[in-house]
């Protein structure tokens, strides 16, 4: 392949598809090369998509587009060995159009994005893997794939958390275990009538449930339950350092979360039909790289550009938002023939403009409140058994709320440990 293309986007993912429709709806030359056998081959995540920044790409995209539910219903549980607590919110609002998240398989709706950006004249190559970045000087100037050099006007990167280019372009260093998170999932086939059943659905609805306690081990992280229309997406998601510090397989975990009481009957009859692992970055602001270089820019996972709330862990939005960025970016630099540094600073621009870098600045001390071990055993105790004083019924005399909290308290963490634990979560979120 002889040809010198205006831009190559690394990844096939939503930043590098996002990246890559917006360049070639404006008429540039465009590759993007994605090392799987197809787009969505090799990505993974939890389930959930939020839509917001793909309708304005793409409007009215749940239309064509392959997803699974609409979420209507966010639940959350604590657990511990033998008991649960969850606590539901729901709005009609987002059981109507624009709706505010899908759950959704990669597999199917990666490929549907890449064919969106193939049909506004972007090339699409999977199967075809960047080994190497080509250089002039101190710019990037294309990269080397498959034993072939193929030059660019710039390269945008869009290849994951493990971003081999971003190390090879000199704007990130070796990542940290502590900042990353272990995710394995599983997507087990139950009809859909028996889906809609257990989780009380109707039509096209679905809910997101997300779990911490128990049968994590006190390691930092959590678990998830989403359905699909005859499958539900289920997992956990931990971090890497306390994994390897403790070795212990997150593959364990998950089967231990799957035998929870609160969870084996929601999959019972289950078949597993896909399994797949994920490294996630959360350090937030402090394992974000030099987001870009002559010739160069970062987008996506590659870019750290997953959001920690402790409530919300939201990766999709972000990499379409900067996938927009980086192509409007390089649609600039296009126009004025200009694409170093100095040009491509106006990526920074736009993303200190949009939700992207704000919401990174806002939850900055999210991912290390997280790391709080209490948050996994000692509270989920706590609050369990709290409740189980306040609903049994044992023929003694009942007690005031506030005796019954400080019983269950007393035994689990002191009281000042928890007003601290309290002030840093008010200072994180």
């Amino acid at each position: 392949m002889n040809q010198k293309f205006d831009a190559i986007v690394v990844g096939a993912g939503p930043a590098g598809c996002t990246c890559g429709l917006i360049l070639a709806k404006a008429g540039l030359e465009t590759l993007i090369v994605e090392r799987g056998k197809f787009a969505g081959a090799k990505n993974m995540w939890g389930g959930a998509l939020y839509g917001p920044s793909l309708n304005e790409l793409v409007p009215g995209f749940w239309e064509e587009a392959p997803v699974e539910r609409f979420i209507l219903r966010h639940r959350y549980s604590l657990l511990t060995e033998e008991a649960s607590l969850s606590t539901e919110f729901t709005t009609k609002k987002f059981g109507k159009p624009p709706y505010n998240s899908f759950s959704v398989l990669r597999s199917k709706f990666d490929r549907w994005f890449a064919s969106k950006a193939e049909q506004r004249g972007a090339v699409v190559a999977p199967g075809l893997e960047a080994e190497d970045l080509m250089w002039e000087g101190n710019s990037v100037t294309g990269i080397r794939a498959g034993g072939d050099e193929l030059p660019a006007s710039v390269v945008v990167a869009c290849d994951g958390v493990n971003s081999l280019l971003a190390e090879k372009a000199g704007l990130r260093g070796k990542l940290s275990a502590r900042d990353m998170k272990q995710g394995v999932k599983e997507v087990i086939q139950l009809p859909r009538q028996l889906i809609d059943q257990r989780f009380n659905l109707r039509g096209e609805e679905g809910i997101a449930w997300e779990f911490i306690g128990s049968f994590t081990g006190g390691i930092p992280g959590g678990a998830f339950v989403y359905t699909n229309k005859e499958s539900l997406s289920v997992g956990v998601v931990v971090q890497l350092s306390a994994l390897v510090e403790k070795k212990v397989s997150a593959n364990d975990l998950l089967e231990d979360f799957k035998q929870h009481p609160a969870v084996e009957n929601m999959l019972a009859d289950g078949k597993l039909a896909e399994y797949s692992a994920h490294l996630i970055p959360v350090g937030g602001k402090t394992m974000m790289p030099t987001l870009y270089t002559d010739g160069f820019l970062i987008a996506g996972d590659a870019a750290a550009f997953t959001l920690t709330t402790g409530l919300v862990l939201e990766g999709a939005n972000s990499a379409i938002a900067s996938g927009k960025a980086a192509a409007e970016t390089v649609i600039r630099a296009k126009q004025r023939g200009d694409f170093s540094k100095k040009s491509l600073s106006y990526y920074a621009e736009l993303l200190q403009k949009s939700f992207v870098l704000k919401d990174m600045e806002t939850f900055k001390r999210a991912p290390r409140l997280l790391e709080n071990p209490r948050l996994y055993r000692q509270y989920p105790e706590l609050v369990c058994d709290l409740a189980e004083k306040i609903f049994i019924s044992d023929g003694e005399p009942r007690k005031r709320l506030w005796k019954l909290f400080r019983a269950s308290q007393k035994k689990r963490v002191s009281f000042w440990r928890m007003i601290r634990d309290f002030l840093q979560i008010k200072r994180s979120i």
